[in-house]
């Protein structure tokens, strides 16, 4: 974008401008919470069950770098990004609404691909639309705003099944098998993803391009050919810095992927003793683990307040590593508990990795990219966590018997070894730094959106 100084925006309006990021990121927690036990519901095995959640990967890695490239490229009445988070939220929705309506394991896994492909599309240009947005020194607000919002809005979307139950029992099942207070957990994730987006479109618009920003749009129009094109250039004078984040995502993401996978049936097996996915007591442990998920997720949306001055302080990087630290130790630790509070208090370890995950790598790529290529460079940085998602997805199933005994537990040892990796690694990446101090400047007003 610009080089121009932009207009400053008042907390508040940072805080709207992420609304939307709420409804999307309500939409991933319901996922992360329940497409487990749905696939268990409907009949998955534990070893080959990564290969149901290969939507997620693949659209990611196929949908966000193309996205992020045409995105950089148009021009419309709306601005830039708003046309594709728009489209993107209305396929979400439809596929929330259609999904706890799946009769078997493969239609609830083709609808994971839809609905992983309109939360990819709406994804990129939500978050080249904060850094468009704001003022190099106020992105650390911003990315960290979407990371308050991913933890609250992933709170509640984990505990929507449990405070559902008001409504209807937990054994109370559908004809397919999948508890009636998931289906309306679904539904209200479909209402709250399109709804969430508008406002925060309607409230906070995009800025309008100045001359040299529109002529450069017409002197190289809009096209599959030149997105692809801008793709490989980019790759090809990817940041240094960008570039060394790349080992530190593998680990973190691999990590994050293996455990949302496979938390519920760790739990079965510690807490209920069971194997089981269509009994009772897994119905509990499922429910459990949705609570844990959504404390971690509260951590998260609280941590993400905290280290808004502490990034601001001390810099992302060192930061973020610790932040990862906390995690692959709370992980490490999980399957050696015996109890639901024992769970919780581990939570708190996770939800601070979480929050890092959600903000911090942000804050890096964004000091690190030019402002010119942030729709493209935001896409492929997406393929930083697509990809250790599609390895994962790939490799456990070979993993799982012989290197991990097909247990779950195992699974989050190596999950919480992966994380202490990516730690360290992230110690690494020259980006993220301790802030330089400046001299002060004054404040400009803020304006409205």
């Amino acid at each position: 974008m610009q080089n121009a100084a932009k207009p400053r925006l008042s907390l508040l309006r940072i805080i709207e401008m992420n609304i939307g990021f709420f409804g999307l990121q309500f939409s991933f927690g319901l996922q992360q919470a329940n497409m487990g036990p749905i696939y268990g519901f409907l009949g998955a095995d534990e070893a080959t069950m990564p290969l149901l959640w290969l939507a997620g990967p693949m659209t990611g890695l196929i949908v966000q770098p193309i996205v992020g490239a045409l995105s950089d490229r148009t021009a419309s009445r709306l601005g830039r990004r708003t046309p594709y988070f728009l489209i993107g939220a209305i396929i979400c929705s439809l596929a929330l609404f259609a999904m706890p309506y799946s009769p078997t394991l493969w239609a609830a896994a083709s609808l994971l691909w839809i609905l992983d492909a309109g939360n990819n599309i709406t994804m990129e240009p939500y978050r080249a639309y904060v850094s468009d947005r704001l003022a190099p020194d106020q992105r650390p607000i911003g990315f960290l705003t979407q990371s308050a919002f991913t933890g609250l809005a992933q709170t509640l979307s984990y505990m929507a099944p449990t405070l559902l139950t008001v409504f209807a029992g937990r054994d109370v099942l559908d004809d397919n098998g999948i508890p009636v207070i998931v289906r309306l957990a679904f539904i209200i994730g479909g209402i709250l993803s399109i709804s969430t987006i508008v406002w925060s479109v309607w409230r906070v618009r995009e800025l309008p391009l100045t001359d040299a920003e529109q002529a450069e749009l017409t002197a190289r129009p809009l096209s599959a050919r030149s997105a692809l094109s801008d793709i490989a250039t980019a790759i090809r004078e990817m940041p240094r810095p960008m570039r060394q984040l790349a080992f530190a995502m593998l680990c973190q993401w691999y990590a994050m992927f293996v455990y949302w996978q496979y938390i519920a049936f760790a739990v079965g097996r510690s807490l209920y003793d069971t194997t089981d996915p269509k009994s009772a007591a897994f119905r509990e442990a499922t429910l459990t683990a949705q609570q844990i998920g959504a404390f971690y997720n509260l951590i998260a949306f609280a941590s993400a307040l905290v280290l808004i001055p502490v990034v601001r302080r001390l810099g992302a990087r060192s930061v973020h590593a610790v932040c990862l630290a906390a995690s692959g130790i709370a992980m490490l630790t999980i399957p050696g508990i015996d109890s639901k509070i024992g769970l919780f208090v581990a939570m708190v370890g996770i939800g601070i990795g979480w929050a890092g995950m959600m903000g911090n790598t942000y804050v890096m790529l964004a000091e690190a990219i030019p402002p010119a290529r942030t729709g493209i460079y935001m896409g492929i940085f997406n393929m930083f966590i697509v990809i250790p998602m599609l390895i994962e997805t790939l490799t456990m199933p070979f993993l799982y018997q012989p290197l991990l005994a097909g247990d779950p537990r195992n699974a989050l040892l190596l999950a919480g070894g992966l994380m202490l990796i990516g730690a360290v690694a992230t110690l690494f990446v020259r980006a993220g730094g301790r802030p330089q101090r400046a001299a002060p400047v004054a404040d400009v007003p803020s304006v409205p959106a």
